[in-house]
C-alpha cells in the first residue's frame, strides 16, 4: 500500500473506531439527515456531534452540503466499499499466513510422530 493508501485506512479505522460515529455513519447511509436531526439522536451536545460528522467527512465516509442554515450529511457508499475491499484483502492475506503456519504445523506434527514412516529420497546421480 502507498503511504496515501496508509493514511487513508488510519483515517478510517479512526472514523470507525467510535460506535457513535459507526451509528452516524449506518444512519447517513441510510439516507440524508441533517447534523441537527443527528444531534437530536444522541445523549450529547450539538457541537460533540458536529465533531463526530467532522472526523467521519474528514475520513471521507461521508460528505455535508448546505441547505439554508442546515447541514446535510450524506453517506459516502464507495468509500465505504472501499473499507470493506481494503478490509478483504486484509483479510485474505491473514488467511494464507494462518494456512501456510497450519501447513508447517503438521508438517512439524509428521516429522516429530514416531509411528510416521521417514520419508526418504532417491538420489539419482
Amino acid at each position: 500500500m502507498s503511504d496515501a493508501d496508509e493514511d487513508r485506512a488510519d483515517a478510517w479505522f479512526h472514523a470507525l473506531s467510535d460506535r457513535t460515529r459507526r451509528d452516524i455513519l449506518r444512519r447517513v447511509l441510510a439516507g440524508e439527515h441533517s447534523v441537527s436531526t443527528l444531534a437530536r439522536t444522541y445523549d450529547m451536545s450539538f457541537a460533540a456531534v458536529q465533531k463526530h460528522v467532522a472526523v467521519l467527512e474528514r475520513a471521507g465516509l461521508l460528505t455535508k452540503r448546505r441547505r439554508g442554515r442546515e447541514a446535510l450529511a450524506s453517506g459516502d457508499v464507495e468509500a465505504v466499499r472501499s473499507v470493506g475491499a481494503m478490509l478483504t484483502e486484509l483479510e485474505d492475506l491473514w488467511r494464507g499466513r494462518v494456512a501456510r503456519m497450519d501447513e508447517l504445523l503438521a508438517h512439524d506434527a509428521r516429522a516429530t510422530d514416531p509411528t510416521t514412516e521417514p520419508t526418504t529420497t532417491h538420489r539419482t546421480d
